[in-house]
Formats: structure tokens, C-alpha cells, sequence
């Protein structure tokens, strides 16, 4: 059994709001074996897995870790959203959040309409683990803010998770960093520098739309970053 079983399975029960003592009574087990199972102590069988699957509505796969998905599909390009589709949040007249919403979204487009261009595998994907752990941070750190949600939901315990991320982030920068400079000894190596070719002129020829956002992030994180005057 792999080592998100026990979580899981604490954090369905917990999310259920029963006791282990109630839960392990519909499973037909005592309170210290179920106990057992939730800490990681003892593996259990094929049957109570298929139990639980059954009593909390979930699958086998997800269960194991095979899925992230509670019904144990497998995510596709297709399930995703457009980011224009997903819900403005706006405070009390304050179009802050949109606004910060489409510069992110809109200059990300043009980050990986770029990457596509380099035709780098490995490329692509130190910059988004880079960007997926962002990501992953901020959502924690809202997660983080009630504290009757449940830990169990993650894996890394709340007082690691800012070393663990800055680590990872700071290796895929690296390594993206690395590539970028033509420094990497590996065999995936920015194949098309030519496209990387990048101007102010050439970011509003080729992306009339985005290329606004882009320049406007640029400035704004400068600016915070005090190389830039505030206006």
C-alpha cells in the first residue's frame, strides 16, 4: 500500500464528520485496527480496500494514488477549462482581482506559445514545475487560513511545505536557467533560439491581445521589486 492510503483514508473519514469508532464498525473491524490503517502502521487487504471505496464514494485508484480524481478518471487537455471561463471575483467595486487575474493568465499564453517555439521537452517542464509550485503555495496558503480544514489533504506538513517548495523552485530555475544560457549538458537543448528572438515590437505583432498584459506584469513586478519608480 502506497503512503497516501493512510491519509486518504483519515481524511474521508474526517470529511464524512464520523468518529473511528463509527467507521470502523461499518467496515466490521475494531477501532485499533482501523487506527492501524490511518497512522500506516499495518497495510490492509483487497476487501477493506474495496470497502472503504464503496463506503466513501470514491475508487480504488484513487484510494492508491494512481488518481488524483476521486472517481479515478485520469485528467485529460479537454477536462480543463478555459481560464476566461472561470468565475470573476470582484470586492465591493474593486476590479483588482480581475485584472490580476487576466495579466496572469493572458501573459502565461504568451510563456508557453514561447516555450512551444524552443521545441525543449525538459524546457517546458522545469518551467512548470517552477509555476505549478507556485501555484501549490498560494493554494495552501489559503487552505491554511480556516483552521477546521484538515491537514490530511496533503502529504508535506504545513511548517515544510515553504522550504520544500522554495528547493524544487529553486532547481527548476536552475536547470530552465541553465538550458536558457546554452550551458546544459543534456541532449534536450533549445532547439529554435531564433524564435526566442523577443522584442517589444515582436511581442505585439505576434500576440496583439496578450502582449499588453505581458508588458503590464513586467512593470508591476519591477516596480514591487523597487527597480521601478511607482506612478
Amino acid at each position: 500500500m502506497n503512503a497516501d492510503f493512510p491519509r486518504l483514508i483519515t481524511l474521508l473519514r474526517k470529511e464524512k464528520g464520523i468518529s473511528q469508532k463509527q467507521a470502523a464498525a461499518e467496515f466490521g473491524i475494531s477501532q485499533a485496527l482501523l487506527s492501524h490503517y490511518e497512522k500506516g502502521i499495518r497495510e490492509c487487504g483487497l476487501d477493506f480496500l474495496v470497502k472503504c471505496a464503496r463506503f466513501y464514494g470514491v475508487s480504488c485508484d484513487y484510494l492508491l494514488g494512481v488518481s488524483p480524481e476521486r472517481n479515478g478518471r485520469q485528467l485529460t487537455v479537454e477536462d480543463i477549462p478555459e481560464a476566461d471561463s472561470a468565475k470573476d471575483v470582484v470586492f465591493k467595486g474593486n476590479i483588482m482581482p480581475i485584472l490580476n487575474k487576466k495579466l496572469i493568465s493572458n501573459s502565461l499564453s504568451i510563456v508557453y506559445d514561447l516555450i512551444g517555439k524552443s521545441e525543449s521537452k525538459q524546457l517546458n517542464a522545469e518551467i512548470s514545475n517552477y509555476l505549478m509550485m507556485a501555484v501549490y503555495r498560494s493554494f495552501r496558503i489559503l487552505y491554511s487560513a480556516n483552521p477546521k480544514n484538515e491537514n490530511t489533504m496533503f502529504s508535506i506538513p504545513q511548517e515544510l511545505v515553504g522550504g520544500y517548495c522554495n528547493a524544487a523552485m529553486m532547481v527548476s530555475e536552475a536547470k530552465a536557467q541553465q538550458m536558457a544560457q546554452g550551458s546544459d549538458k543534456g541532449n534536450d537543448k533549445i532547439k529554435n533560439i531564433s524564435e526566442l528572438k523577443i522584442t517589444t515590437e515582436y511581442l505585439m505583432q505576434n500576440y496583439p491581445k496578450q502582449s499588453q498584459a505581458l508588458l503590464n506584469l513586467i512593470q508591476n513586478s519591477e516596480t514591487k521589486l523597487g527597480f521601478r519608480d511607482h506612478e
